[in-house]
C-alpha cells in the first residue's frame, strides 16, 4: 500500500457517501447466544440462500471478547457436497464478507468456490454490521473501538481459523484481499496458524508502505497524525456524518478533486468493474473501522515499516510492549516451505508494483513452487474483488493453486 493508504479509502467511499445523500450505516445488528445460529436478517437468508446455496450462519467470540459472525456455504446442487478442504475468506477494510456475494453467481468468489465443491466460510470482522456484539461492549463505548488491524490480525484470525478448524477438522485455505492479506503475513511472520493452514491467497497484498507519499497521502497521513488526539476522541470512523462530512469536504476542497475520478484516483483504474452493481455495492459500503486503525495505517506510511501501533509516548509503549519503540514484524521469517499465491495488479494504487516488489524482496528464499505471483497489468485495486472477469483471470488460478496444496 504505496502511493496511497488506507485513510484514501474512506475519503473515497465518503465522498461518493455524501455526493449520493446516503446516511451512515446501522451498525446495531444483533446475534444469538449459540455458535449456530438462525438469523433472518443476515447474509444468508438474504443473499446467498435466494440465490439457491445451502448457508448456515455461525459465531465466534475472539480472545478479547469479540463476537464475529461466520456463513458457511455450499453449492447450489443438493446432490454435490464439499469434497475438498475449507476456504477461509476474509474481507479488507470498510466491507464486510457480503463483497464476496457482490456479483452473480458466476462472477462472486464464495458462489464460485462453493460450485467447485469448497467448504466455504465468510468471517465478517468486528464492528461491521453483522459482529457489532461484544462479551461486555457495545458500539457506544469507546473501548470497543479500541484495536488497529494488529488486533484483526492476532485476534480475529486466529479465532476465526480456529473455529473452522475445529468445525471441520481439517486443514484450511485462506484467501483474502487488501487489509486482510496483512492479517495473514502477521500470523505468519509469528510462525502462527501454521498447524491449521493449507496455504493463503492473498489478493492486493498489503505489506509496505511508502515512506515518501504523494501530496495526496502527505496531507491525509498529516491530518491524521498532527490531530492524533482529536480523532482518537471519534474512535469509531465513521461515528457520525457531520464530523466526517467536514473533515472530507476539507480535503476535497483543498486537492480540488472531482467526485466522479475518486474512484480512479485512489485505488487505480479500475478495469473491470460492473458498473450497474455500483448502487449495490454503495448499499452496503463503507462499514465502519476504528480510527485507531486509520491512524495505525498512517503511522505504517510515515515510517515504511510493518509495525505495531505507536502510542507515541515511550511510557505507553513500555507499558503495552515492554519496548520504547513498537515492535517490528518480520515478514523474513515467513516459512518458506508455506504456500503463498499473491493477486497483483499493474494499475492497483493501494498495493503498488514498487511496494510488492519490497514484499517480494523479503520472500526471496521462499521454495519456488510454493509461491505463486499472479500479475494482471490491467487491475486496480476493486478488480480483485468485484471484475466480471475476475473468475478467469484470478480465482481460476487460485482455485488450481488450492487443488495443487
Amino acid at each position: 500500500m504505496t502511493s496511497t493508504i488506507v485513510s484514501l479509502i474512506s475519503i473515497l467511499v465518503f465522498c461518493i457517501t455524501i455526493s449520493k445523500g446516503r446516511k451512515t450505516l446501522n451498525t446495531t445488528h444483533e446475534l444469538s447466544t449459540s455458535s449456530l445460529i438462525t438469523n433472518i436478517n443476515g447474509i444468508c437468508k438474504t443473499m446467498v440462500e435466494t440465490q439457491g446455496y445451502t448457508c448456515e450462519e455461525h459465531k465466534v467470540t475472539t480472545e478479547d471478547g469479540y463476537i464475529l459472525s461466520l456463513q458457511r456455504i455450499s453449492a447450489r446442487q443438493s446432490d454435490k457436497k464439499a469434497d475438498k478442504p475449507p476456504v477461509l475468506i476474509q474481507h479488507g477494510i470498510f466491507c464486510d464478507a457480503r463483497i464476496w456475494l457482490f456479483n452473480s453467481p458466476e462472477e462472486s468468489l464464495g458462489f464460485i468456490l462453493a460450485d467447485n465443491g469448497v467448504d466455504v466460510w465468510l468471517v465478517n470482522g468486528r464492528g461491521t454490521k453483522y459482529s457489532t456484539m461484544h462479551t461486555s461492549l457495545t458500539p457506544d463505548d469507546m473501548a470497543y473501538w479500541d484495536w488497529s488491524w494488529d488486533e484483526l490480525a492476532n485476534y480475529d484470525l486466529p479465532a476465526s481459523v480456529q473455529y473452522v478448524y475445529n468445525h471441520t477438522g481439517k486443514k484450511i485455505h485462506y484467501a483474502s484481499h487488501s487489509q486482510g492479506t496483512l492479517m495473514a503475513f502477521v500470523n505468519l511472520s509469528q510462525g502462527k496458524l501454521l498447524n491449521m493452514l493449507r496455504s493463503a491467497a492473498l489478493l492486493s497484498p498489503i505489506a509496505y508502505m511508502n515512506p515518501n507519499p504523494s501530496k495526496e497521502i502527505s496531507l491525509v497521513v498529516g491530518l491524521f497524525l498532527t490531530n492524533e488526539v482529536y480523532w482518537s476522541s471519534l474512535y469509531q470512523f465513521i461515528p457520525n456524518v457531520d464530523v466526517i462530512t467536514k473533515f472530507v469536504n476539507e480535503i476535497c476542497n483543498t486537492l480540488n478533486l472531482d467526485l466522479t475520478n475518486l474512484l480512479t484516483l485512489f485505488t487505480g483504474p479500475n478495469c473491470c468493474l460492473n458498473s450497474s452493481r455500483m448502487d449495490v455495492y454503495l448499499d452496503h459500503v463503507p462499514q465502519p473501522t476504528s480510527t485507531k486503525n486509520l491512524i495505525h495505517f498512517s503511522q505504517m506510511t510515515r515510517t515504511g515499516k510493518i509495525t505495531k501501533y505507536d502510542y507515541v509516548h515511550q511510557a505507553q509503549n513500555l507499558l503495552h510492549y515492554g519496548h520504547r519503540t513498537p515492535p517490528t514484524y518480520d515478514l523474513t521469517k515467513i516459512p518458506t516451505e508455506f504456500p503463498l499465491f499473491l493477486g497483483v495488479g499493474g494499475q492497483d494504487m493501494l498495493s503498488d508494483v514498487q511496494d510488492v516488489n519490497l514484499l517480494l524482496n523479503d520472500l526471496k528464499d521462499h521454495d519456488s513452487n510454493k509461491l505463486v505471483v499472479s500479475l494482471n497489468d490491467n487491475y486496480a485495486h476493486l478488480d480483485f474483488i468485484a471484475a466480471i472477469n475476475a473468475k478467469q483471470l484470478i480465482y481460476d488460478p487460485m482455485i488450481a493453486f488450492f487443488n495443487a496444496h
